[in-house]
């Protein structure tokens, strides 16, 4: 199946995103509420829910955001930093709050954007702090279970005051993971069905607390899942260097195998039971790699307009594109891809307003209609929309995201290696018995066929997830709705 102009194929070089947001772009704030609430001495103020891809992230006051904003300009100056919503001297009228809602929520959303803001430690400490604030969370030694893909469960002593590097790091350190080899992998947050499937939701960020994330969600279906975090399957050698890095690696890919997420055929899956029989993990990844889907992210079933409107697709990311299955209304099933250094901008929207719920809940159970739209470079001269329906559309988003990073680090003779840096203050501390008890390796097994692989999912869906954006047209979109694509710009005909 192609497009007019085919789905692949060489383009000319355009420049030039819809508000070119560059890597922040996949974290979407919004403001889309106030509460008024009692402060101290009974006196009523209004308080401004931050939400981040939909969901309550912390609750704050106009005060703290100025505070922010003042620090911020401090460190990076008043050209750098966007213009502030003024203070007023009287009470705020109900009009006069809705419009310093919007005003808040646009600036939150320009910091993050900007990638010296957006990425500052100012910035991404302020987030954490008041998510740990909202949820009343007190900052305390606790242990935290991370499972890894083959369903096995670490367990990591950690502060609930540590941000997503520093579990990473507690999980690397417990499973032996030598340091060079943490950029290689990310910490996920999923919902586990009733079935055993998982539904990932998104990947933990640097502004957040995992410990916070998953508690405050008030259900133990949620779970922290520790899975590669790159796309271009060359990586993968630099991971089996290492017998750790090969164990976790040879984990995800059989359970990948188990979920049909990787095509294979019957003579194929005699070879992977020899070579599993055998022991032979390296083996057992390389014939993998030869696979059709090997390193893909598979999607539920949604629906697209693309070649027609509502037809059924299944989509998958990977290998810097995203392959679609379509059923068209004469049940025909076409297959094509659309490549993302051919994709110039993309957003994500919703066409049902925000709902609300008391403060720590999960994402309401109301449908919302989520929808990923990216505008492709059809052929030479032309581009399209073509828009994907889904309650992962955000999960898709930070797909592409990913994949536009990956492909620019690689553009500018980047190593991955380097993507994962210590931060320049160094972790929190933790406590002397912690850094001092070093479990043995969880992942070193002798026999490989001891304890069966155990399936993850045969499914990959997303929870639902409240409004993004309040418009259903693109006319209605401002710029910061777009993630412009970096590499769109930067990979020129030859590369195409």
């Amino acid at each position: 199946m192609s497009p007019p102009g085919g789905w692949r194929g060489g383009a000319a070089r355009h420049g030039g995103g819809a508000g070119a947001l560059g890597a922040r772009g996949t974290m979407h704030f919004s403001i889309p509420e106030t509460e008024s609430r009692a402060g101290e001495g009974g006196a009523a103020y209004v308080a401004y829910n931050i939400h981040v891809n939909g969901v309550l992230h912390c609750r704050v006051r106009y005060s703290q955001l100025l505070g922010l904003h003042e620090q911020l300009r401090k460190e990076y100056g008043a050209n750098v930093v966007p213009a502030f919503p003024p203070k007023k001297i009287f009470t705020l009228t109900p009009a006069e709050v809705e419009q310093r809602r919007e005003q808040l929520e646009k600036y939150m959303q320009a910091v993050r954007q900007d990638p010296v803001l957006g990425g500052s430690e100012t910035f991404n400490s302020f987030l954490r702090k008041a998510q740990q604030e909202t949820q009343q969370i007190p900052t305390e030694e606790v242990p935290l279970e991370v499972l890894l893909s083959n369903g096995q469960k670490v367990t990591v002593t950690i502060l609930t005051s540590d941000q997503t590097e520093d579990v990473l790091e507690a999980v690397a350190s417990k499973l032996d993971l030598p340091e060079d080899l943490v950029g290689y992998f990310s910490l996920f947050l999923a919902r586990e069905a009733t079935d055993g499937a998982f539904s990932f939701m998104r990947k933990l960020q640097e502004f957040e607390l995992p410990y916070v994330s998953v508690t405050s969600l008030r259900s133990p279906e949620y779970k922290i899942i520790l899975r590669k975090s790159y796309w271009d399957s060359s990586y993968d050698d630099d991971v089996m260097e290492q017998r750790v890095g090969l164990n976790l690696l040879y984990a995800q890919t059989v359970s990948d195998i188990e979920r049909g997420w990787i095509l294979v055929s019957k003579e194929q899956h005699r070879q992977l039971k020899s070579l599993q029989e055998k022991v032979s993990k390296k083996e057992f990844i390389r014939l993998a790699q030869t696979l059709k889907y090997y390193g893909y992210l598979k999607f539920e079933p949604c629906v697209t307009d693309f070649p027609e409107k509502g037809c059924q697709v299944i989509v998958s990311a990977g290998n810097s594109e995203l392959n679609f299955q379509v059923r068209l209304p004469s049940e025909q099933i076409k297959e094509g891809s659309f490549k993302v250094t051919r994709m110039r901008c993309w957003r994500v929207t919703s066409s049902v307003p925000t709902s609300t719920g008391p403060p720590g809940s999960s994402p309401g159970k109301a449908e919302v209609k989520l929808e990923l739209a990216f505008e492709y470079l059809m052929s030479k001269d032309r581009l399209q929309w073509v828009t994907i329906t889904s309650p992962q559309a955000i999960m898709l988003s930070i797909c592409l995201q990913s994949m536009v990073d990956e492909l620019m680090v690689k553009k500018s003779g980047g190593s991955i290696r380097k993507m994962f840096r210590r931060r320049a203050n160094g972790a929190l501390r933790r406590s002397d018995s912690q850094q001092a008890v070093k479990s043995p390796p969880l992942l070193d097994s002798p026999d490989g066929s001891r304890e069966p692989m155990l399936k993850l999912s045969s499914k990959l869906t997303s929870v639902s997830l409240r409004g993004i954006s309040h418009s259903g047209s693109a006319s209605d979109l401002g710029a910061n709705d777009f993630h412009g694509n970096y590499a769109f710009e930067g990979i020129g005909d030859e590369d195409l």
